[in-house]
């Protein structure tokens, strides 16, 4: 296959620093999902590995396509790893399932994951408000409640939004931000509606949640990652960092707009601008360990497991494949196939899909180098989920 070639080092980080700050308006706020539906191509046989394996190549090569994609299935013990593209146009070795990525918005499973545990363990309530845990937050905003941040009908105005927020980000893209006073910057603003009347995705809820486990248990959110949610499921190349760097060996995001070339925009932002709504940076392996332990259950009891698949009309941003509706921390996918829940998320230079079946047994995780989503590229958005419905449908095929 023929890919473009890289600019010279220096050259590529200037030019995607200019390109990167022109687009983080579009990158970070307006993530409001459209309407989705399942998808058209309602072929009765699920695709077999090549044809899956042609669709990734064909997606690669298309104009405006990502310079790598990785998908990860699981059926049991068993594994399947499909690739496409490289992880590094510099050197044009292929994408690897240990190599490190920026998990988008799927962090917020992880925020869901950790807010969910100290639930089970009666540390929080479903309906403790914002009044009672976060007091020093707007009394405007008090009764939102911890469910309603966990399934976006909080109606908190969303930081990422903010004017100001926007205005230091372009200044300096690698700004270090308080990640605990984010939501500073809209404390000034109303709930966008009342609280649990409607669905807004919003990345402030996620904000807000981290922070009420922080505050309930007087631990930091990394450290709460690492022992409720990193250790039990045996995540091992997983963090949440404040910089912009990415540990080695990492699979590199590009920003693809026309005219010019891929330019690598991995290292663009500081990751403390998004902390818990999208800072995490984890493996394809580690985010299939991640998926079938969180979809499937296995970090609180059932109980819990009920009240988070409670499901409502609401979509992932990115939306995921099929029919999608949200729980909490957690969405739905009701493809052509079967049923699988999870996550999506977009960020830039990456666009991440995981997803399992309710029990955890099988699941998807399907990783892509560059942004994609509603607002900047429809077309390749419905190309992508088309292609991700198929994956499901073939991780969901009765012969395996």
């Amino acid at each position: 296959m023929s890919l473009r070639p890289a600019l010279p080092r220096r050259a590529t980080v200037r030019r995607s620093r200019l390109r990167a700050v022109s687009v983080i308006a579009v990158c970070l706020a307006g993530l409001v999902p459209a309407a989705v539906s399942t998808a058209a191509d309602a072929t009765p046989r699920p695709p077999d590995d090549r044809t899956l394996q042609h669709q990734l190549d064909q997606f690669v090569r298309t104009p405006g396509g990502p310079p790598g994609i990785i998908a990860v299935l699981r059926r049991g013990h068993g594994k399947h790893i499909l690739r496409a593209g490289v992880a590094d146009l510099a050197t044009g070795r292929p994408p690897r399932p240990h190599d490190h990525m920026r998990i988008a918005s799927t962090a917020k499973a992880f925020s869901g994951a950790v807010a969910l545990t100290l639930v089970d363990r009666r540390a929080l309530r479903l309906d403790d408000t914002l009044r009672k845990r976060l007091p020093r937050l707007p009394g405007a905003w008090g009764s939102v409640t911890l469910r309603q941040l966990l399934n976006h009908t909080s109606g908190l105005p969303d930081y990422t939004e903010d004017p100001a927020f926007l205005e230091e980000l372009r200044a300096d893209p690698r700004h270090r931000f308080d990640s605990r006073r984010l939501l500073d910057y809209v404390a000034d603003e109303p709930l966008r509606f009342r609280p649990g009347t409607r669905y807004h995705y919003s990345n402030s809820d996620n904000i807000a949640v981290a922070l009420m486990a922080e505050a309930v248990t007087g631990t930091p959110y990394e450290r709460l990652l690492r022992e409720l949610v990193y250790e039990p499921l045996g995540l091992r190349d997983t963090s949440l960092p404040q910089g912009y760097r990415f540990p080695e060996p990492y699979l590199h995001g590009y920003d693809v707009t026309p005219p010019g070339p891929p330019e690598d925009v991995s290292e663009i932002l500081s990751a403390s601008g998004v902390w818990a709504s999208g800072g995490i940076v984890s493996t394809p392996a580690d985010m299939t360990r991640f998926i079938r332990g969180y979809a499937g259950g296995a970090l609180y009891g059932k109980g819990v497991v009920r009240e988070q698949r409670r499901w409502i009309a609401g979509a992932s941003e990115p939306a995921g494949p099929g029919r999608n509706t949200a729980g909490l921390g957690i969405f739905r996918y009701a493809t052509r196939c079967g049923v699988v829940l999870g996550h999506t998320g977009n960020f830039p230079g990456y666009t991440q899909l995981i997803a399992a079946t309710p029990d955890g047994s099988r699941s998807l995780t399907f990783s892509v180098t560059t942004q994609i989503n509603r607002t900047m590229a429809p077309d390749r958005l419905r190309q992508m989920r088309a292609i991700q419905e198929n994956f499901v449908c073939a991780l969901l095929r009765r012969d395996h």
